[in-house]
């Protein structure tokens, strides 16, 4: 079979190309700049500068203080530091050993917070998500009481793109004393993230998924959290988190958060077009197919679908012979489909939640691409029902 010439990037949730422009700022931090950060000499000077400057462009474009930047090795370590963190400050204190989350939160999170229950003992309450994947307000306020530690659910979820009402759960938290971490990293660039505005204490990022580098990420502390870091060695990032900085990541990162901060208003304003022209197209073209996450309150790159009687592997894999990258939500294992946790969690069946398809829009997008996926996904999804 002849492959297209033209490919058609659709997937970037799960990872970006990094800009122009962050390859320019990193490149003289591998060759030129090389100096460890944490080192006297002019070289190490030099890095120190950079490793600053960056922290305080992250700050300038978060709304907060260069001392609440920690640099972190990806989202994930950026989550855990906050979730181990957190756990080990409040053991150490006495203060409490129960956690609030959502069953729709990523990995990173859920997993986490199962292992702070099966090997700490911490108590883990998941509250419940409505049918489009968002979070009641209300379900974390009752879910809170006087043992409750932190309450930790995602802006914007990775899968359906529904965008979390974390501003109420942020002021639920203030009012009762407890501390909110929430993953943003589907968020930066997509939704607005001044910390100014909401009761955040802990905040996620990673560079990959705006533009940036792979093997970097970020964690907000506000001033005055209790944090012990799971991770031990030297006094980089104030001890939170040891290890010699990554000075190129670190100036890609907050090189990337800029940009992205910079181009959100008319970027998500020309995505927002694209994603609602191919809604409309798929559930118009597509029978038994059903829009996943919530129809207004979702990122503006983000479509997510689900199809009746059909995997959604196989349709990835497909479209990928068409020359289109998608993904799917349902993971296989053990030889077979298994439904998505998060569409089930959403209260879909599991003849819809195998067949979740996730198309996120980015930079190089345009409506041509809308109408490739248009002229091939519906053929894809009859064929495929036709032969199962």
């Amino acid at each position: 079979m002849t492959l297209p010439e033209r490919r058609v990037y659709l997937d970037h949730s799960a990872t970006t190309p990094v800009h122009p422009r962050v390859v320019e700022a990193m490149a003289p931090y591998w060759s030129e700049c090389f100096g460890n950060s944490a080192s006297s000499h002019t070289f190490g000077q030099a890095a120190a500068s950079a490793l600053e400057q960056a922290r305080q462009t992250a700050a300038d474009v978060l709304g907060c203080h260069p001392s609440e930047i920690v640099f972190t090795g990806s989202g994930t370590e950026a989550i855990n530091l906050a979730l181990w963190g957190v756990a080990w400050a409040a053991r150490q204190g006495g203060r409490g050993n129960h956690i609030v989350t959502a069953p729709v939160e990523h990995h990173a999170v859920g997993r986490t917070v199962d292992q702070l229950r099966e090997l700490l003992g911490f108590e883990v309450t998941r509250v419940p998500v409505d049918g489009y994947g968002r979070v009641d307000p209300h379900d974390v306020a009752a879910a809170v009481h006087p043992g409750t530690v932190l309450v930790s659910v995602m802006a914007a979820n990775n899968e359906v793109g529904t965008v979390q009402r974390i501003f109420r759960i942020g002021r639920v938290c203030r009012e009762r004393g407890v501390l909110f971490h929430t993953d943003a990293i589907q968020a930066a660039g997509r939704i607005p993230l001044e910390l100014g505005e909401v009761d955040v204490d802990l905040l996620a990022l990673s560079a990959h998924k705006f533009y940036g580098p792979k093997g970097v990420g970020l964690l907000y502390v506000r001033r005055g959290t209790s944090l012990v870091p799971p991770i031990t060695g030297g006094a980089q990032e104030r001890g939170r988190r040891p290890g010699t900085v990554n000075i190129a990541g670190a100036v890609g990162l907050a090189t990337a958060l800029r940009l992205a901060e910079e181009e959100r208003v008319a970027e998500c304003a020309r995505l927002r077009r694209l994603r609602d022209g191919l809604i409309e197209g798929v559930l118009e073209s597509i029978p038994d197919s059903h829009l996943t996450g919530h129809p207004v309150h979702r990122l503006a790159n983000h479509a997510s679908f689900a199809f009746r009687g059909v995997e959604g592997e196989s349709i990835v894999l497909n479209l990928d012979l068409e020359g289109i990258a998608a993904s799917s939500g349902a993971a296989c294992a053990d030889g077979g489909p298994d439904p998505s946790f998060v569409l089930t969690a959403m209260g879909l069946s599991p003849d819809w939640g195998i067949g979740s398809l996730r198309l996120t829009l980015g930079h190089d997008n345009d409506e041509d691409d809308v109408a490739r996926v248009l002229e091939a996904l519906p053929g894809i999804v009859e064929r495929l029902r036709a032969s199962g």
